[in-house]
């Protein structure tokens, strides 16, 4: 699991761990533009205590894919059926809603330009990463694994860091999601909409490298 500690960087805990961006956005914190700071300092500007932030952020990792099938076999089940297919569904919805949004209010303040070519771009990047992980990564680790496996493995987590920075990139061109004032149904409908993408685009990357790959990762070092 990753480690919360108060050296650790706004950026980096928002994209690794679930429903921390969210609390960054309620506290007040900058995770989008100024995130290159660590949770000392974000804590301190934000007038809160740093102990009482890592905390609140240690909460969030304690329940972090407390639902999820301890089975290998139904764990990538899980993965499936509630990340992978869901992530395609709400995608085909939410670029065409940003293109929209980018077309009608792309002249005001604040507006998402640049968004819906990160959320196309996200889309390609993920279809290859799933498709990879259906046909060729999960197979394998349902068939017990093997010492060849030490490659898609590593291949699946660079891929990770892939995406991490393109969310990167969809909270900036969204200025942390933060919606301005007198926002129309659309734009709102959007945002409220990429949110839970997000949030779920980091828990599904954090139940496989945190809970999935190291079962493996240990076999493929023995054998």
């Amino acid at each position: 699991m990753i480690e919360i500690t108060p050296d650790k960087t706004v950026s980096a805990i928002s994209a690794t761990l679930p429903g921390a961006a969210e609390l960054f956005r309620r506290a007040g914190i900058n995770f989008c533009c100024g995130g290159n700071v660590t949770l000392t300092d974000a804590a301190t500007e934000a007038g809160l205590e740093p102990e009482a932030l890592v905390a609140e952020l240690e909460a969030l990792l304690a329940a972090a894919g407390r639902d999820a099938p301890e089975e290998t076999g139904l764990l990538i089940d899980h993965l499936i059926n509630r990340y992978h297919l869901v992530h395609r569904t709400e995608l085909e919805w939410l670029i065409p809603l940003a293109q929209k949004v980018e077309r009608v209010h792309g002249d005001r303040p604040n507006a998402p330009n640049g968004l819906a070519d990160a959320l196309i771009e996200l889309r390609e990047e993920l279809e290859g990463h799933m498709r990879r992980e259906e046909q060729i990564l999960f197979p394998m680790m349902k068939r017990g694994g093997s010492a060849t496996i030490d490659h898609p493995l590593a291949q699946t987590r660079h891929e990770h860091g892939d995406t991490a920075k393109l969310l990167g990139r969809i909270e900036h061109a969204t200025n942390g999601l933060n919606l301005p004032q007198g926002a129309c149904g659309s734009w709102t409908a959007l945002y409220t909409g990429l949110r839970k993408f997000c949030d779920d685009l980091v828990t599904h990357m954090l139940l496989e490298d945190a809970v999935l790959f190291p079962r493996f990762e240990q076999k493929g070092a023995s054998a």
